[in-house]
């Protein structure tokens, strides 16, 4: 029995590649000198994939930024405008992901969304009418080269042809079908390369057959690949995760793939598919190991789906790539007691390798296995058990209606026109994070820390009053992130130390896990915001994180349903927003940042699965509270005009979209659906270093006019500011203000 990975963390153990990059972006780096770390980095993983007995080893799986933008370049799939710019090729790769703004000229990076179901996020091709797609780059054939010195044999990876349509804009006029060949003449070429390097297998990832796919569509996927797939010298598998392939289930076995790749933890109706027959002359690579969640296999539950699947030619696979969970259990300072239910990328190679044993006839590791999930992991909170249980209908609703609020909150809170805010959190500076760092670690007391944290705070708020921002915020520096800091105060929850995931970039993040039933212990943010508000006059936002997006963004339990588990964290933030209120606080922020997350790929699971518990989830946190409390939340980095109608059920009173990087396509849909809730779409992309000029975010305003009407719309960035550094933060914000008060001024 032989195991594979689809693809493996490519942060590094201790986020290294985070850090080199980030050097090089700061110049303290060469690119000759970042290049030479990453393949430093690249040959150590494979060594560990290969050392802990793994057959099928993934190369062109890594990645400085994002391996859709690494396929974009690899094929020339380059915007003019970037190619009209006389940068270098890293430039280039680098000004897709982040922008431009130097000598060399000024452009906006591409648009970022999410990757499917998970939390992390591709940079969007773009086909444009002078677009030539040819094989212009060598990072697959490289990299594969690079293995072979090492004497290890890698599956090079790359994005399937359909995929990567399906996820890439299409500028007005392109010719699909003229696109479709270049591409399959592109691929070709990348085979044949591949086999003179003496390589044996390619992955062509396909996950859009998981969504629903149209008889169209999987007309032109079967066309694409009866070409492409024609007297190949090299073994093609196709690589399917996040679910089963059930309307093209058929068209993929009849074609002349080598294997194929199908996932039977997420994929629901993939083992009814198998065993309704899979051709004896594929190789099936099952993929039975979590790919995206922190627990421990159950083996016996495996070994039982395998049991049913009748087929010789069989490899044992991840259900994803292991990229969308931590590197290794062994560096976090858990308990044993605790730590044997958790098994990150590292472990989860030995778990293949186990499920392979285990199947070859020992039964040592399964013995193991059946013990500890023969055991109690934990003691239900009845007190929770019971309030989940009470909920009834008219918990969920807030009244009054939304029309009512609406012209109260009007006179109660008496806005200018175009009101301006910021989505949160202004920059974490080392100073900040290093003397967070020193509390956690008590080398301050907390009399110190508070001085510090309310000395950043004032400082903030004064120049935000300078500037002109109409709603003001605190400044969130007292918070590392915003689902852990809501974690660390609520029952139930887990942090790792070193548990970090890849989001985008060298952005990262680290999911808690929730062990138990979660319950609010004490207020989380009324100590801050409280004081923030009393500094001044002006309104000041409570912060806080929604249920929907705490749950999405955490490791999540596998013994309860993820609606009761949401409904639990609803009602800790529930009494969050409640004590905020009681406190003063007139505008309270819930984010719902990750709400499409979770959305299942299927449309027709849409409602039913998900959006019929996971919004009223949300309404039931803000259901209690007053008519002139003004409840505001934001989203961002997914595509939401298809759930418009959903997010209008969340009952807010003011919803802040990130839009800037998807040129405001949502502004369409908003008045398309008469969306009632007032809105702010994001003016300015803040994953990206460059400053937007005055003029640049005047003609925004002007398009969010053109579709909104103006009593509707508050002006914001589209994201919160953590992660900027102060400079451009301040210079862009008051940009911003400036183009407020000139379009204020011209109305």
């Amino acid at each position: 029995m032989k195991t594979a990975i689809i693809g493996f963390p490519r942060i590094g153990e201790n986020r290294e590649l985070k850090f080199a990059t980030e050097k090089y972006f700061r110049g303290e780096l060469a690119i000759d000198e970042l290049e030479a770390f990453a393949k430093d980095l690249r040959q150590k993983h494979w060594q560990l994939i290969k050392k802990s007995g793994i057959d099928g080893i993934p190369s062109n799986d890594f990645s400085f930024y994002d391996t859709t933008l690494d396929t974009a370049c690899l094929l020339n799939i380059v915007p003019q405008e970037v190619t009209a710019l006389n940068l270098t090729e890293s430039e280039k790769y680098f000004a897709l992901a982040r922008g431009y703004q130097g000598e060399k000229g000024d452009i906006k990076a591409r648009p970022m969304k999410k990757w499917f179901n998970t939390n992390y996020h591709y940079i969007v091709p773009k086909f444009e009418k002078e677009t030539t797609i040819f094989v212009s780059g060598d990072k697959i054939f490289r990299e594969y080269h690079e293995a072979k010195a090492l004497g290890i044999e890698t599956r090079p990876v790359i994005i399937g042809p359909f995929t990567l349509l399906q996820l890439s804009e299409f500028d007005q006029g392109v010719d699909r079908e003229k696109v479709i060949g270049e591409l399959i003449k592109a691929y070709k070429e990348i085979f044949e390369k591949l086999a003179d390097l003496g390589a044996e297998w390619i992955q062509l990832d396909e996950p859009s057959l998981v969504k629903d796919v149209t008889k169209e569509e999987l007309a032109e996927f079967q066309g694409i690949y009866q070409d492409l797939l024609a007297d190949q010298k090299i073994k093609v598998l196709l690589q399917s995760y996040f679910g089963d392939i059930r309307d093209a289930y058929d068209t993929v076995v009849s074609l002349p793939f080598a294997g194929i790749g199908l996932d039977f933890v997420e994929g629901r109706k993939t083992l009814d598919l198998v065993k309704q027959g899979f051709p004896q002359d594929k190789v099936l690579f099952a993929g039975v190991v979590n790919g995206k969640n922190i627990w421990r296999n159950n083996y016996q539950q495996t070994l039982d789906v395998l049991k049913q699947i009748n087929h010789d030619q069989l490899v044992l696979t991840t259900s994803c790539s292991l990229l969308h969970v931590p590197f290794t259990t062994k560096n976090e300072t858990f308990s044993a007691e605790i730590n044997q239910h958790f098994a990150f990328a590292k472990e989860k190679l030995a778990e293949l390798v186990d499920l392979a044993n285990s199947l070859a006839g020992s039964d040592e590791a399964l013995k193991t296995n059946q013990a500890l999930f023969a055991g109690s992991r934990f003691t239900e909170n009845q007190v929770v058990q019971a309030k989940i249980n009470a909920l009834t209908e008219k918990d969920y609703l807030r009244k009054p209606a939304f029309e009512q609020r609406e012209t109260i909150q009007k006179a109660a809170f008496d806005y200018p026109v175009l009101p301006t805010t910021t989505i949160g959190s202004f920059p974490q500076t080392r100073e900040v994070k290093l003397t967070r760092a020193k509390f956690k670690r008590q080398e301050i007391n907390e009399e110190a820390y508070d001085q510090f944290i309310a000395q950043q705070i004032n400082e903030w708020l004064e120049w935000q009053e300078k500037i002109g921002l109409d709603v003001l915020v605190h400044g969130e520096f007292e918070r590392n992130d915003m689902v852990e800091y809501f974690g660390q105060n609520l029952s139930g929850y887990l942090f790792s130390k070193n548990g970090w995931v890849q989001s985008y970039g060298t952005r990262g993040v680290k999911p808690p896990i929730i062990w138990g039933d979660v319950a609010r212990e004490k207020p989380i943010t009324v100590k801050w915001s409280t004081y923030a508000q009393e500094q001044t006059d002006k309104i000041v936002k409570g912060m806080l994180t929604g249920p929907v997006t705490i749950l999405n963004w955490s490791f999540p339990r596998e013994d309860i349903s993820l609606k009761d588990s949401t409904l639990q964290i609803a009602l800790a933030i529930q009494e969050e927003v409640l004590d905020l209120e009681k406190n003063g606080i007139r505008v309270i922020q819930i984010d719902e940042a990750a709400l499409r997350e979770k959305l299942p790929l299927r449309k027709t699971d849409w409602y039913t699965e998900y959006l019929d518990w996971s919004i009223p989830a949300f309404r039931l946190v803000h259901s209690k509270v007053q008519a002139t409390t003004q409840i505001h939340t934001h989203m961002c980095y997914s595509e939401f005009t298809d759930i418009i109608p959903a997010i209008d059920q969340m009952d807010a009173d003011v919803i802040s979209f990130e839009a800037s990087r998807s040129n405001l396509a949502i502004l369409d849909e908003l008045k398309q659906q008469n969306f009632r809730t007032a809105v702010g779409p994001g003016v300015y992309d803040i994953h990206s270093p460059r400053v937007p000029s005055v003029a640049e975010i005047k003609q925004t305003i002007s398009k969010i006019l053109a579709k909104v009407p103006l009593e509707k719309v508050w002006i914001n960035p589209d994201c919160g500011l953590k992660t900027r550094g102060i400079p451009e933060t301040t210079a862009s914000l008051t940009n911003m203000t400036e183009a407020v008060k000139q379009v204020r001024e011209e109305l």
